[in-house]
Parts: C-alpha cells; sequence; structure tokens
C-alpha cells in the first residue's frame, strides 16, 4: 500500500512541476478577461511578464516552441490579431536563447533590462501588427502600459519564484 502511495505522490509531483508554469502563464494572459473598460491600454500583459518570469527564472525548463501554444493561448483569450502573440513571444524566446548563450553571467539587473527590451519589443510589435489590421490607435498610447510594464516584472518574477518554490515542494 506503502509503494502505490508514493506512486500517486511522485506522480502528482510531476504533474505539479510541469502545469504550474503552464498554467500561471495562462492565468497571467486571463486577466485581459477582467471587466475594465479603458480608451487606452491600461494593464500590462500579465501573461507576456509571466512568461518571461519563468523563462529568467529557470531558463532550461522551457524550449523555444513553447512560446508558440502560449502565444496562441494569449491571442485567443485577449483578442489580438491571431498569430501576434505566438510571432512576438517566439522572437523573444529566441533572442533570450541568444542572449544565454552570449553573456557569461546574468543577474537581476540584466534580467530586468533583458526583460524589459522583450516588453517593449513586444508591446510594440503588437502595436504595429494591431495597426496593420486597422486598430491600433497612436503610438504615445502604449508609453504607460509599456512603464507599468517594465516597473511591475519585479514583482511579477517574484510571484513566479514563490510558485516555483511551492512547485518543487514535497
Amino acid at each position: 500500500m506503502n509503494r502505490i502511495d508514493d506512486l500517486w505522490d511522485d506522480r502528482l509531483f510531476v504533474t505539479r512541476a510541469r502545469a504550474v508554469p503552464i498554467v500561471s502563464t495562462i492565468a497571467g494572459s486571463a486577466t485581459a478577461l477582467l471587466p475594465m473598460v479603458a480608451q487606452t491600454p491600461a494593464l500590462p500583459p500579465f501573461g507576456l511578464l509571466m512568461l518571461l518570469g519563468w523563462r529568467l527564472l529557470r531558463p532550461e525548463m522551457w524550449q523555444a516552441w513553447v512560446a508558440l501554444p502560449l502565444g496562441l493561448a494569449d491571442d485567443l483569450i485577449g483578442g489580438q490579431p491571431l498569430g501576434s502573440a505566438m510571432a512576438l513571444w517566439t522572437l523573444c524566446f529566441l533572442m533570450l536563447d541568444i542572449v544565454d548563450n552570449r553573456l557569461v553571467w546574468r543577474d537581476y539587473w540584466v534580467d530586468w533590462l533583458v526583460a524589459a527590451i522583450a516588453i517593449i519589443f513586444c508591446i510594440w510589435g503588437g502595436w504595429s501588427i494591431a495597426r496593420f489590421t486597422g486598430g491600433g490607435g497612436a503610438i504615445f498610447t502604449i508609453g504607460p502600459q509599456i512603464a507599468m510594464s517594465v516597473f511591475c516584472f519585479p514583482a511579477i518574477v517574484r510571484i513566479c519564484a514563490a510558485l516555483d518554490h511551492w512547485r518543487l515542494s514535497r
């Protein structure tokens, strides 16, 4: 009986270890469903921030292709043109792979700078794709969203670290 309980606990541990990063990223994307009315982008893209937080916290955990299905979920949940987050998030992951290969060491400030560049790229890219498809508005409307996203990133990394501690605890 004890052996069955150990196998069950191991399966739960593996499931939790694999599912928590994915579920938390999709939950971050689902914040776009909150009932909030705004004329300009007001909330940071929490799905992107969670994705970057997990990727910078645990670089060995995800391959670059993981950004495709998570970007698809973000596009479907958030209502962006289909493929925009898929392409932009995948490009960010490829950029992060290049940064990981080139840098000898990374610390908190380097991670924040890399995340800020990725955030600016993704928000500007999403605005450009939306502008190309007939929406988007003026470029200055995304400035507050970019600033809020960059300054919220350390809090998101702390959330990812707390979730990581929980998912790896027995």
